[in-house]
């Protein structure tokens, strides 16, 4: 399938780790829309992440980022190029000790870990890439839930989430003088690698397909890259500070 929903925009995409991965399926389907992609990885990962982009419709180039390195960050406006008129922040991690019922006993310097890779990043990234940004332009984020409730086993990485969707916010108030827009796509559980890593996340997955009214398929990543590529082109010229559920309707129901 191709299409020019994207054509003539360069999107970076950072985590993609394997094929599994949502950023995958969002660095395919900007392709197939006609988008130039660029892919961001660093240290042992870079090698997953360039073995994965030769399964994408055109292999794409890596830049080196690790999103919690300020020299990192400063150097990626040199190393991605203008324009840049879109950014798939796919970033998340938590400590073990931080997640599958700990709460009560993870240390501070875990939950800082936590809260920094998986929420001040998406401002860190956003901030790095902003020259390179014109009006018109998106940052999308992946979410889980907006940090709305308390879930078995998600812990720490839950308030991670609830600081990710107010980060989104301030970031939309603060970009949006620009032209700049910054939305979250929170997902249903979907199976990929990071996910596997969740002690006991397969506690999500049980209840969903079952709760959601359209039903939920966790080896399906297409529904939510099809609703990051719709937030990176120009379908959506006034939504910023938005969470855009994509999870069969699972976030809506009481029980």
């Amino acid at each position: 399938m191709s299409g020019t929903l994207l054509a003539g925009r360069r999107i970076l995409v950072t985590g993609v780790l394997n094929d599994a991965s949502i950023a995958f399926s969002v660095a395919r389907r900007a392709q197939e829309e006609g988008a130039e992609v660029v892919l961001s990885s660093f240290g042992r990962v870079m090698r997953l992440t360039e073995r994965t982009a030769r399964r994408l419709p055109s292999e794409p180039r890596i830049v080196e980022c690790d999103v919690t390195d300020p020299a990192h960050l400063a150097a990626l406006p040199d190393q991605v190029g203008a324009p840049l008129h879109g950014v798939l922040h796919a970033i998340a991690f938590a400590p073990e000790s931080c997640l599958g019922g700990n709460f009560l006993d993870a240390p501070w310097d875990d939950v800082a870990t936590a809260l920094h890779v998986s929420a001040y990043s998406f401002k860190a990234l956003a901030v790095a890439v902003r020259p390179l940004l014109g009006p018109g332009a998106s940052v999308v984020g992946l979410d889980f839930d907006n940090g709305r409730v308390a879930w078995p086993v998600y812990d720490w990485m839950g308030v991670a989430k609830a600081a990710l969707a107010s980060t989104a916010r301030y970031l939309a108030r603060d970009l949006g003088p620009d032209g700049i827009r910054v939305n979250l796509v929170a997902a249903g559980p979907v199976r990929t690698l990071a996910a596997k890593s969740i002690p006991g996340f397969e506690e999500f997955e049980a209840v969903w397909d079952a709760r959601a009214p359209l039903g939920w398929d966790v080896r399906d990543p297409e529904p939510v890259a099809r609703a990051c590529v719709a937030l990176l082109s120009d379908l959506f010229p006034a939504t910023t500070g938005e969470v855009v559920h994509v999870d069969g309707g699972f976030h809506a129901m009481g029980a």
